[in-house]
């Protein structure tokens, strides 16, 4: 573990998580110290390398007032919670109890302990479907799934805590995370896994029988959706930026992280076909419910507020990161059963 001298100390809580994970390096590589809180449900130990794993559930508020006891937290990113649409509207009162319900233990004891500065992880499901495209962050907010809903809550919560009691905050509403982490030591391990990027290329692979492709008479470019990809490595860097914010007194805000640059599903297909080298079997369906036929972001206010620019999601890079992250998955997978049949 890295040893924290005299870094501004960071709590990250879901750490060891896709996105949290790549912040916490980014963050590490920017000087802070990050220590990570995560109960491992859908994280993983193993991605938590540049600080300290705190195993702990956000809603044991004992747990939680043990390490801003232990460590002299500064500020706050919250990544923690529950993020697959489906699921929430199956089973919203997890999502609720989850989402919303942790974010007001961790707010509790952040400030029982001081703390004032926190970033927090929103998402562009907190619009609902679009009204316009680009999507600004003053567009509309009407979830149409209790996710979206969960993130709102949170999103509202903070701005009356920060009235209240002084909070300073800053949101980040992200687009379609993708990618990862080129230097090769996190990528996306997701159990069911969700997202298009990773599904195709399992279906590249063979472990995947065929990717779905849900809608193909969509007014777009080729009838599939169209989604707005961010390269997790861009998003980690937009924590990082966040932070410097607050640090030096920047108001309240919400911003988009995105490109501004759609790609639709059958354009990610061609893009990993190119990539891998490989025919991806797909399957045509019909369109799913709720489901926008395009969402874009403008992340004008983020560039301009927070100087940050999306320097690793040209599309062709977010698919070669994430290739190369699945097959090194794969050959090490291999190797250990090799070795294993070998011994």
């Amino acid at each position: 573990m890295a040893d924290r001298g005299e870094r501004v100390c960071v709590l990250i809580t879901g750490g060891a998580g896709y996105i949290g994970s790549h912040s916490a390096k980014a963050l590490a590589g920017a000087g802070f110290y990050p220590v990570v809180v995560d109960d491992l449900r859908t994280g993983h130990r193993s991605a938590v390398r540049w600080g300290p794993l705190v195993e702990a559930d956000l809603a044991d508020k004992a747990a939680l007032g043990k390490v801003f006891e232990t460590y002299p937290i500064s500020a706050v990113i919250h990544f923690a919670g529950s993020a697959y649409v489906g699921e929430s509207m199956a089973a919203p009162h997890l999502y609720f109890q989850n989402n919303v319900g942790c974010a007001l233990s961790l707010l509790d004891s952040m400030l029982e302990h001081g703390v004032a500065r926190i970033v927090f992880s929103s998402s562009c499901a907190t619009y609902g479907r679009p009204q316009a495209i680009p999507i600004t962050e003053e567009h509309p907010q009407q979830p149409v799934n209790p996710y979206g809903e969960s993130k709102l809550m949170v999103e509202k919560i903070l701005y009356w805590y920060a009235r209240a009691f002084g909070l300073r905050y800053t949101i980040l509403r992200y687009f379609n995370a993708a990618g990862a982490d080129p230097d090769g030591e996190l990528g996306e391990m997701h159990q069911p896994e969700p997202h298009l990027i990773p599904r195709v290329i399992a279906a590249a692979l063979g472990s995947l029988s065929n990717v779905e492709v849900y809608g193909t008479d969509y007014e777009t470019v080729d009838g599939t959706a169209v989604r707005d990809y961010i390269h997790v490595t861009d998003l980690a860097e937009a924590h990082v930026a966040a932070m410097r914010y607050l640090e030096s007194g920047g108001a309240p805000a919400a911003f988009n992280l995105g490109t501004g640059m759609g790609h639709s599903v059958r354009q990610v297909i061609a893009a990993v076909e190119q990539v891998s080298g490989r025919k991806v079997p797909f399957q045509d369906l019909p369109r799913r419910a709720g489901d926008p036929a395009e969402l874009v972001a403008d992340a004008g206010n983020a560039m301009q507020h927070l100087a940050w620019r999306p320097h690793h999601s040209d599309l062709q890079l977010i698919v070669e990161t994430a290739w190369n992250w699945h097959t090194s998955i794969l050959d090490s997978g291999l190797k250990a059963k090799t070795v294993n049949a070998d011994s």
